[in-house]
């Protein structure tokens, strides 16, 4: 008996196959590897399932951005205990976010964001979640009840520094360390402070 050649799977199931293959080809060859035909080998998915679960290959590059950027949301998640500004920060910092495979899908998303009109509506959508989460650590971290305009303006720094930081720990890891990293953080915070 043979088996056939795609197996059958919810549609949540596959549409989740589909991101993580994407996913995949991304952190293994950028944004030209990313092709409906090195997405369906990597799922083992047909071609017209990219088209019905996501509108075609823009509406799966716009999922893929969504499900790299989960992590930073989950770890600023309001439903968690509120972490402190340093807390939140040792979190961005950590192994979970700076694995070098997440960094090459990172790289390949960013690029594409500066060119492709679906990418940079999903990036807003989240990054303003992620610098609204930021500001509200930063009010606590000051003593504030309430994020001002530095808070928001400071945590549009810090993401930028981030950013920074994480790009350089990808492309020359011998230059960006852990260390560095938290001194050039503590030298944002020490400047806010004043």
């Amino acid at each position: 008996m043979t088996m056939p050649k795609y197996k059958r799977l919810s549609p949540e199931t596959r549409a989740s196959e589909l991101v993580q293959a994407g996913l995949q080809v991304l952190s293994r060859g950028g944004i030209t590897a990313f092709t409906i035909e090195n997405i369906c080998k990597a799922s083992g998915a047909s071609r017209g399932l990219v088209g019905h679960y996501f509108g075609g290959k823009d509406g799966l590059l716009a999922a893929c951005y969504g499900a790299a950027y989960a992590p930073l949301l989950e770890s600023i998640a309001e439903d968690k205990a509120p972490l402190t500004l340093n807390g939140l920060i040792e979190e961005l910092l950590s192994e979970r976010h700076l694995r070098r495979d997440g960094m090459a899908i990172w790289l390949a998303l960013w690029g594409e964001v500066a060119v492709n009109p679906v990418l940079q509506a999903e990036h807003l959508r989240h990054y303003r979640s992620y610098r609204t989460a930021i500001a509200q650590a930063t009010a606590r971290h000051f003593g504030r009840d309430a994020p001002a305009a530095t808070d928001e303006t400071l945590a549009a720094a810090l993401i930028a520094l981030l950013d920074g930081i994480w790009l350089e720990a990808c492309i020359a890891p011998t230059e960006m360390d852990l260390g560095r990293a938290r001194a050039a953080i503590e030298i944002l915070l020490k400047g806010a402070a004043r």
